[in-house]
């Protein structure tokens, strides 16, 4: 198949990911593949993998303006003189993009539903979900049916898949060491998030938990790994500050090879309030960390309470800490948690998995037009 997968940006985080991923696995099945978006820290990994990528100026949260038309325009090029078939967009500026895209030309146009959104007046005069909707998790694929009215004929679950066979090499103990150093780490236990720097990720709550925790553990140390909103990133230091914890917090900005960040974590904790799946959590599990989560969104579909980690109430301070601590506390607790955690990923979340399951939906996209 010719397939053009379009996304606003490439950056470091789900999406982006999400796309770079499914972009080289399709390539690697024998597709032919070219990504538009407005580029982003992933654009080498593309380039890496022999994927094309078109520059578009879409980098922007705008619907409707002259950006949207010249993409279609230029795009519209590249339908014809490849002969695209598949028209994969992920993100909202993208699947107005895609709407367009399917009046004016034979190819199939698609998408990726990867969170939450308001069924604002826009969205329901011009909804452009396409001809079918990949739906990464339940709950997803429930708000999709039940907010935002798209046919349930229409919607796919997909899970999210990740790669992690390089991680069956691990890291040795210099190795560990070496991570420690360049993160400006102790020898201490560290507890680490890695997702995008965002308010519905919830890493203030995570801060407002490290007083309790520093009770039991006086040196933990918490990692947070990720990039994005300037703003909020000053109120995280701001809190840091006001709970007087700043020596117990380091803050990394987001990074390719986010496994070495992994590497040196005790405990990985998601404590978002709004979360759709969570790659981050994927990669957590796949890397044999025992996990502590909000029970929001997505994350219900990967963690059950207690076998493969922990779910708490989101915005719950003390329970997040309590959780932690008892993660920390009991090593053969941590050990198997983190054992079955990663057999999750081997059983329902691998990227082969996703890919698989992509071209069937795909094809029955095909069938359907």
């Amino acid at each position: 198949m010719n397939i053009l997968l379009i996304t606003t940006r490439l950056n470091l985080g789900g999406i982006g990911v999400y796309a770079s991923s499914l972009a080289r696995g399709l390539k690697k099945k024998g597709h032919k593949i070219i990504v538009a978006s407005s580029g982003g820290e992933l654009e080498n990994v593309l380039s890496n993998s022999g994927v094309e990528h078109i520059y578009l100026p879409i980098d922007t949260s705008s619907e409707v303006g002259p950006h949207i038309m010249m993409a279609v325009m230029r795009l519209l090029k590249v339908i014809r003189k490849e002969n695209i078939q598949i028209v994969h967009c992920q993100t909202r500026v993208s699947q107005v993009i895609g709407h367009y895209l399917e009046k004016f030309s034979k190819a199939v146009f698609v998408t990726t539903c990867h969170g939450f959104f308001k069924r604002r007046l826009i969205r329901r005069l011009l909804p452009c979900w396409g001809t079918r909707v990949i739906a990464i998790s339940d709950a997803v694929r429930e708000h999709l049916v039940n907010t935002m009215k798209v046919s349930k004929n229409k919607i796919e679950l997909i899970y999210n898949g990740i790669d992690a066979s390089f991680l069956e090499k691990g890291y040795s103990e210099a190795d560990l060491n070496r991570v420690k150093k360049e993160f400006n780490l102790g020898s201490n236990f560290v507890i680490g998030i890695t997702a995008r720097i965002s308010s519905v990720k919830g890493h203030i709550y995570l801060l407002m938990a490290i007083p309790r925790i520093r009770e039991v553990f006086p040196d933990i140390q918490l990692l947070i790994v990720g990039s994005g909103k300037t703003r909020y990133e000053k109120q995280l230091h701001h809190m840091c500050r006001k709970l007087n914890i700043e020596r117990n917090v380091v803050f990394q900005p987001g990074i390719q090879n986010v496994y070495k960040a992994l590497s040196v974590m005790n405990v990985f904790v998601l404590p978002s309030i709004q979360e759709g799946l969570g790659l981050s959590l994927l990669e957590a599990l796949a890397a044999g960390l025992p996990v502590v989560a909000s029970n929001v969104g997505g994350i219900y579909s990967v963690i059950r309470h207690e076998e493969n980690g922990i779910l708490v109430p989101p915005k719950d301070v003390k329970a997040l800490a309590d959780a932690i601590i008892a993660v920390l506390k009991d090593k053969n607790y941590a050990k198997r948690l983190g054992q079955r955690g990663k057999q999750t990923i081997k059983e329902k979340f691998t990227l082969d998995k996703m890919i698989e399951n992509v071209e069937g939906f795909y094809s029955h996209a095909l069938g359907e037009r």
